[in-house]
């Protein structure tokens, strides 16, 4: 008799594997919390919410895979779980918050250019290759959450903030392959440990509110200097790599 994948392994890691997806979901509560908040003005509150689905979707991929939470829980689609909270907290949040907050144009305008991130980042989430084999994203990676941090913090006017919005909104669709900094194996370690660097440097800035510094916010910036540099450099690489390989 064949014995079902469900029942092919114990009861103490199924229930490991579950409570992985249960600690992915917990997402969605921390996205519901950032509208609630963003819409009552606590812009600052947004932020630490913000930071702690960082934290999440940082490590919940970690657990998945030190658990094989795919191979004991076969009929539950975790990677799809992990989009729908990803866009919501990463992207939908954001932008209430820079809409509710006065960042964007009063009105219907205000509405119009929080849509554009958003309806580009249904392309970017529902795109077969977002996540690429070599694991990069391949387009602008959504980090909608990220740019209105900067926003913020910079204190943003609603042009500079409607530009910039949709500039990233554009970069979407330009291919190029940026960072996965818990997956991309070039520099993992070197990634990994200024990314860490920078969820602190973003506590701190969020702690300082509303006088962040100057330094914290410029050491901060360095890291997304990083970021972009290695991301193109890496993509050229990688480019070139399959170019000569295919003649």
């Amino acid at each position: 008799m064949t014995t079902s994948l469900r029942t092919s392994y114990p009861v103490g890691q199924r229930v490991a594997a579950g409570l992985v997806h249960a600690y992915t979901a917990s997402g969605v509560v921390l996205a519901l919390l950032m509208v609630h908040f963003a819409y009552a003005g606590e812009v600052r509150t947004v932020l630490w919410l913000f930071l702690a689905a960082m934290v999440v979707d940082g490590t919940d991929g970690f657990l998945a895979r030190h658990l094989r939470v795919k191979a004991v829980m076969p009929g539950f689609d975790g990677a799809l779980l992990d989009n729908i909270v990803d866009y919501i907290t990463y992207a939908f949040a954001p932008m209430i918050l820079l809409w509710s907050t006065g960042y964007l144009p009063d009105g219907w305008l205000g509405g119009a250019v929080a849509a554009v991130p958003l309806l580009a980042s249904c392309y970017q989430f529902c795109r077969s290759d977002a996540k690429t084999d070599d694991h990069f994203f391949l387009g602008f990676p959504s980090y909608w959450n990220i740019v209105a941090f900067y926003l913020i913090v910079l204190e943003a006017g609603t042009v500079t903030s409607t530009t910039i919005l949709l500039v990233f909104a554009v970069l979407v669709f330009v291919p190029v392959k940026y960072l996965y900094p818990s997956r991309t194996e070039r520099l993992w370690y070197v990634t990994m440990a200024l990314t860490t660097l920078w969820l602190a440097l973003y506590a701190v800035i969020v702690a300082r509110l509303p006088d962040p510094g100057v330094v914290w916010v410029a050491l901060s910036a360095v890291y997304i200097g990083y970021y972009v540099a290695v991301s193109l450099h890496l993509t050229v690489t990688t480019a070139r790599r399959g170019a000569t390989s295919a003649e």
